[in-house]
């Protein structure tokens, strides 16, 4: 059974991006007791795809699907004080804030709706530019005026005070614009405890319960590295953060429900799609190298001991720039001579096309997939893909496709396309900077009233020296080494932020720690993973929840939704880095290998 102490506050996930379970918003609300239903919706690709939908409707830009979970929990929320606190609002808050109220009077219902919004700039661009911002993008260093860019969308990433607020004056729903991942679960928080500003240690205990629920599942067992530790992968339950007074917490999920909640699970949670141990929020900055994690019962672990330290002057904004036009297509290569067979293609195909010159950007990646004694025809494929992309969207449309059609009878043998042609598109280039904080202000509507938020960093705060962890580890003295995957000893958890990729990498005892802090050096890492040389690496160190964390600048390009990679939200990496082999000292293949 769920904790039942009144001096904890229940806040329960049901989504972790756009498009998550739609039944998962019914089951947390019925599952067992909680107090606050949230849901997490706007990954930074998603901001361009509520973009698209706005463009096509003015009235939407919010998430859609929310308002089906809305009508679905309404009036047992309302029966059982359970309030609903989210992002889905998007780039039109009030919009959704509507559409619910229209719900709750169809369905005969009363309750009080709040909105916040205040997160877009795309009015105030030319004035903030005059003010002297210059947006430059944090990932490739360049200002926005260096570029002819206009921006289609630019929201600031809020804090969590505005959803306080709006629960001070009785909110039963508060639906939120671009906040932090971590904002729907802080407000909350602090409205149950009355945190002040400079409860920081306070606070960053509710960042980092924010940041490890709001990928829903995932903290329960879902894409985690030791998958086979997990009990059954069917209905895997949602989290709930069982959050105290001082901002301590405890990670669980509704009994009867699939999946595992354990020190791994959550190690790995903690290191999804971040950067620096000290992870910086609007509010707070959390010290994820202070933590403490601790098994406290079956699919129960607390977290504790987590400091905190005053916010930056910044706030994040995400701008989301319309790139051009991109268009792509996969040729499959099979049996011998691939790499000239690609070769030959690639140059008739540029010839017909009137030259690369043509184009503002080319991709052309040859995947090797193909084995030299395949047992089946489909085993002896290789793969090229080609991406491009132009301001004119005929050059990237149809007459990119047309041409490599034209091209099916007469190049290399055995031609076949893995991909259907297509007229491409337009794409989005993720633009993520920092504006200085004095510049934002969070609004609060409700009951016909509007309340302005000022960010805390603008107020006068008692001033707290950042934690650093020096925490020294001695390098292992076994010499006898054997050869082992990767993955037999370290779990992996990778994933993108803007152009960049992470892999946090951690290990289950001290001793294949150590190790792992010695050995996985950044040239190790490049040895390990050969095409992340070219990119600027940076590595981070959590000895509190032995892990390391690694940030690959650059590899993603301008983002999810313009990079022509396969894996365009680097998923992948983490598994990709456990596949390798590795010389470990015998010790400790003997003690932790599986």
């Amino acid at each position: 059974m769920a904790n039942q102490k009144t001096d904890v506050i229940r806040i329960a996930n049901c989504s972790g991006y756009y498009g998550d379970k739609l039944s998962a918003a019914r089951e947390m609300v019925e599952g067992g007791p909680i107090d606050i239903l949230t849901g997490d919706y706007l990954a930074e690709l998603t901001m361009s795809i509520l973009y698209a939908k706005q463009r096509k409707n003015p009235e939407e830009g919010y998430v859609g699907t929310f308002l089906k979970q809305v009508e679905d929990v309404l009036e047992t929320c309302l029966a059982k004080g359970i309030k609903i606190v989210s992002n889905a609002g998007g780039l039109n808050p009030q919009g959704m804030a509507d559409e619910i109220a229209a719900i709750a009077e169809r369905l005969g219902l009363k309750c009080n709706i709040a909105y916040i919004d205040g997160d877009n700039l795309v009015p105030r661009l030319n004035e903030l530019m005059k003010a002297g911002e210059t947006f430059t993008n944090i990932d490739t260093g360049k200002a926005l005026n260096q570029t002819n860019y206009k921006p289609a969308t630019a929201n600031a990433y809020l804090g969590g005070w505005g959803i306080k607020k709006a629960l001070d004056e009785g909110a039963d729903i508060v639906i939120a614009p671009r906040v932090t991942d971590a904002a729907v679960v802080l407000g909350p928080a602090a409205w149950k405890f009355n945190w002040q500003r400079d409860d920081f240690d306070s606070l960053a205990g509710a960042v980092a319960a924010g940041h490890l629920i709001e990928c829903g599942a995932q903290v329960c067992g879902g894409n985690y590295a030791f998958f086979e530790e997990v009990p059954s992968f069917r209905n895997v339950g949602y989290p709930i953060a069982e959050i105290e007074s001082d901002g301590s917490f405890t990670i669980t999920k509704h009994p009867g429900t699939g999946g595992l909640v354990s020190v791994g699970t959550v190690t790995a949670q903690l290191l999804y799609e971040i950067n620096s141990p000290a992870y910086v929020n609007p509010d707070v900055i959390s010290h994820f190298d202070s933590l403490k994690i601790e098994q406290v019962g079956e699919d129960r672990v607390r977290i504790s001991e987590c400091r905190g330290s005053p916010p930056p002057k910044t706030h994040k904004v995400c701008l989301n720039i319309m790139g051009g036009f991109k268009n792509s297509m996969e040729i499959l290569l099979t049996g011998l001579q691939i790499e000239r067979k690609a070769e030959i293609f690639t140059d008739s195909l540029f010839h017909l096309l009137g030259g690369r010159e043509q184009f503002d950007d080319i991709s052309v990646d040859l995947i090797r997939s193909d084995k030299d004694d395949a047992q089946r025809n489909e085993e002896a494929f290789a793969t090229l893909r080609i991406s491009v992309k132009s301001g004119d969207p005929k050059l990237a449309g149809r007459l990119f496709s047309a041409k490599i059609i034209e091209l099916a009878l007469a190049n290399f043998p055995g031609f076949t396309g893995r991909s259907a042609p297509t007229s491409g598109g337009p794409f989005i280039i993720h633009w993520p900077a920092l504006i200085n904080s004095q510049h934002i202000t969070e609004k609060v509507h409700i009951n016909g009233t509007c309340y302005d938020i000022q960010p805390s960093s603008v107020q006068e705060l008692k001033q707290v020296p950042a934690f650093t962890n020096n925490m020294k580890l001695p390098p292992s003295q076994d010499s006898e080494l054997v050869e082992i995957f990767f993955g037999e000893l370290f779990g992996t958890r990778s994933g993108d932020k803007g152009g960049s990729a992470n892999i946090g990498v951690w290990a289950k005892d001290m001793s294949s720690y150590s190790w792992l802090y010695h050995t996985l050096t950044i040239e190790k890492l490049i040895e390990l993973l050969p095409d992340t040389a070219p990119f600027r690496i940076e590595r981070f160190e959590l000895p509190n929840i032995k892990s390391l964390n690694f940030m690959i600048h650059g590899i993603l390009g301008e983002g999810v939704a313009a990079n022509d990679r396969i894996d365009g939200q680097a998923k992948t990496m983490g598994e990709y880095l456990r596949s390798r082999k590795i010389l470990v000292p015998k010790s400790l293949k003997q003690n932790g290998g599986h």
